[in-house]
């Protein structure tokens, strides 16, 4: 007989697995290229806010990544790449939020993707296949 709780937990870690890797992929990118953050600090000023907040990036591109792939606190992994996104779209993307492509898709596709893809994480958990199962 199919056991459908293991079936919803390795969909758990297909998810965690997806979101996570594409998302450390862009924090190993601004580790690898430190100078990525300018634009941020400059987004940041530009609102008056303190350029000490772009090292944020990191806690949603790469700590919270692996927490989302580790099954480590998944559940705030999830809630650091969301917050990421949402920092995102705020600072870089406020104009592009209701443009689509020549193709007809959101021009927002990528950042759709990751901010949703943490909140579902957040309320989906690590399930079991996770080193700390929530």
């Amino acid at each position: 007989m199919l056991n459908q709780s293991r079936f919803d937990d390795i969909g758990k870690l297909i998810v965690r697995m997806m979101v996570g890797v594409l998302m450390l992929l862009h924090g190993l990118h601004k580790i690898l290229n430190p100078g990525s953050l300018d634009s941020i600090r400059n987004m940041l000023a530009s609102i008056s806010l303190p350029s000490l907040l772009a090292y944020g990036v990191y806690f949603g591109e790469v700590v919270g990544a692996l927490m989302v792939i580790l099954g480590v606190y998944s559940r705030i992994g999830g809630l650091l790449i969301a917050g990421n996104m949402l920092f995102a779209l705020a600072l870089a993307h406020r104009a592009q939020i209701f443009t689509l492509t020549n193709m007809g898709g959101w021009a927002l596709e990528l950042q759709g993707f990751f901010l949703l893809s943490g909140l579902a994480i957040i309320f989906l958990g690590s399930g079991r296949f996770a080193l700390k199962p929530d």
